[in-house]
């Protein structure tokens, strides 16, 4: 039965766990079940929001990088064609490597999944993209009530919400990264010195000196530890993801379009024909109505227990934000004696913010608390991608949306 996603290290089997349907209603539903993560004022995060040059445009000295940081620069460009390399974090890993190798197949280049010649002249039209820019932390964005997420699954039920335990954790979603990777870009720099904070109408426009920001050294601790790492108006190096514009008018709930925003996840997304999931190749591709590739994302799916169920399916439905019905009689690893629980949503929820319901029964493409998980580890059947993967699928797929799952 499915379908709990198996880590490789032993794990509590609620932090990641997939089910037949997270609302336990049967069908997915575009209705946001997380009305607190609509509390944050939209504008102040996007302050964060990237600003590109144009094409041919030289960068502007308070925008450029501050030594180079190549294949965290193709990782950001690739990241923002729909090619996403996972998390963005400068290493040449297996996901970057899926990631190139989508952009060569969209690009009618030889496919090798390396930085080979060709594909650095298909990429020379972002050259003047830097891999990072500095950024103001908003007020807002900042003051979200942090807290640690229980083992328990019945301390997990009585919270309203599984949101973020720490604003560096926040921050590491936000611009698709790690906690450590924040912390190697803001290194010699302690927490003790960090600078006021601003008003939160202060100007988005980044620094060449970003404010104090942790040491690298700094361990992930406590979720409290964690929030004193960072605080409003402090001044940060970031991975510097894009394509985060979101349209005036183009989301009408407020939830949804805060979550999008706290991902820097855009609204400019293709619409999608047809899905196409790659067991051997651990990889999640998106085809458009001329059948041409607009995205591909490394994925998690299936294991020896539940293997990935080959075969043609349809979407049948997108909950966003949603809840979770924890069932353990679903769970091959989870005692049957467990009582049934009704998680609350949020991105440390076990789908993520996302739920894309399939018409095989108890299967679908959902998000995951756990992004530097992806590819490394098994699931339950189901297929995860990152929260902003799946928070960028779930607007470019509709009820029909043709879905293959293949070895």
């Amino acid at each position: 039965m499915p379908r709990l996603i198996l880590a490789t290290l032993p794990m509590l089997a609620l932090v990641s766990a997939c089910n037949m349907d997270p609302s336990g209603n049967g069908k997915g539903d575009a209705q946001s079940r997380d009305p607190a993560a609509a509390t944050q004022d939209d504008a102040a995060i996007d302050s964060m929001a990237s600003h590109d040059p144009a094409p041919g445009q030289a960068v502007a000295p308070d925008q450029a990088d501050d030594k180079p940081r190549p294949v965290m620069q193709m990782q950001v460009v690739l990241d923002r064609l729909g090619f996403t390399p996972g998390v963005v974090d400068g290493e040449m890993g297996m996901s970057t490597r899926n990631a190139i190798s989508g952009f060569q197949e969209a690009r009618g280049l030889k496919v090798t999944g390396e930085a080979d010649e060709a594909t650095k002249q298909a990429l020379a039209t972002w050259n003047n993209i830097p891999a990072t820019r500095v950024v103001t932390i908003p007020a807002n964005f900042a003051s979200e009530p942090f807290q640690p997420i229980p083992d328990d699954t019945a301390a997990k039920a009585k919270l309203d919400r599984l949101g973020y335990t720490s604003l560096e954790e926040k921050l590491a979603e936000r611009f698709h990264t790690t906690p450590e990777t924040l912390r190697m870009l803001n290194q010699g720099m302690t927490k003790a010195s960090a600078t006021p904070a601003p008003s939160a109408s202060a100007s988005p426009t980044p620094s060449p000196a970003p404010a104090p920001a942790p040491t690298a050294s700094s361990s992930n601790g406590a979720a409290g530890a964690n929030a004193s790492l960072y605080r409003a108006g402090q001044q940060i190096r970031v991975p510097n993801v894009g394509a985060d514009k979101i349209e005036p008018g183009k989301i009408d709930d407020p939830a949804w379009r805060s979550t999008l925003s706290t991902l820097g996840i855009g609204t400019a997304q293709p619409e999608a024909a047809r899905i196409v999931v790659s067991k051997s190749k651990k990889t999640l591709k998106v085809f458009d109505e001329n059948d041409k590739l607009v995205g591909m994302y490394t994925a998690t799916m299936g294991s020896s227990h539940d293997p990935l169920p080959l075969g043609e399916w349809k979407v049948t439905g997108v909950a966003h934000n949603p809840d979770f019905a924890f069932d353990p009689e679903l769970m091959w690893d989870v005692p049957d004696d467990e009582e049934k629980q009704r998680l609350p949503p949020g991105p440390n929820g076990p789908v993520g913010v996302a739920w894309i319901d399939l018409s095989k029964e108890h299967y679908g493409i959902h998000g995951t608390p756990d992004p530097e998980t992806i590819g490394r580890v098994q699931s339950h059947g189901c297929v995860r991608l990152t929260n902003w993967d799946v928070a960028r699928l779930a607007q470019m797929v509709h009820a029909g949306t043709q879905v293959l799952f293949e070895a």
